[in-house]
């Protein structure tokens, strides 16, 4: 336990200006997907701009190619989001169904696949394994928050548990604090967007 602390105080101490807006602002789109609030993208992709440049520089080159992906999904859900048809919504939140269930999962064993064979082939990655897991998970809790599935948050559910330990070895201790309350929020989350689809239905 006493090594994690003293890793946990050096690192923190070296946590830079880039790593804290990223984290900040990261947060703040959670909390505007939770109330399904239009900011989560542009709020989001300030975060994710700023977690590219410094998951490459941490050897995390899945994470990076996840918040590139944010970055670009994030103009799309944009658009998607804002669609309004005789002034209301398109887009509506919804459960996944048995067959959106079957293609989420082969999006993400499909992009676990490929992203671990990418970093085992190609990059100096020495954690392929857990780098292309959670980077999966998140390319898939992404499309799925785009279409306003409540399952998306299933998705950053697992991708916030995976992430916490995985960016605490990197040290990126901030970034692991910051998965922590993205836990939080996603199982928050997760809740608000049921109580809706509940609501609608009543």
């Amino acid at each position: 336990m006493e090594p994690i602390i003293s890793q946990f105080l050096n690192d923190i101490h070296q946590t830079t200006w880039l790593e804290f807006i990223a984290v900040l602002t990261g947060i703040a789109s959670v909390i505007f997907s939770r109330k399904e609030n239009i900011l989560v993208y542009p709020v989001g992709m300030i975060s994710t701009g700023m977690f590219v440049p410094l998951y490459i520089i941490h050897g995390l080159y899945a994470d990076a190619s996840v918040n590139l992906y944010y970055t670009i999904m994030s103009i799309i859900g944009w658009t998607m989001w804002s669609r309004k048809i005789e002034g209301k919504k398109v887009l509506t939140i919804t459960a996944s169904t048995g067959r959106d269930w079957r293609n989420s999962l082969i999006f993400f064993f499909s992009c676990w696949i490929i992203l671990y064979f990418l970093l085992h082939g190609y990059t100096n990655s020495t954690v392929p394994v857990a780098d292309s897991f959670t980077s999966a998970a998140a390319f898939t809790g992404m499309w799925l928050m785009n279409k306003k599935k409540l399952d998306n948050w299933t998705w950053w559910i697992i991708t916030n548990l995976a992430s916490i330990p995985l960016n605490f070895y990197k040290h990126l201790v901030f970034a692991s604090f910051q998965y922590v309350v993205f836990l939080i929020l996603a199982v928050m989350g997760y809740i608000t967007w049921r109580k809706k689809i509940q609501h609608a239905s009543a």
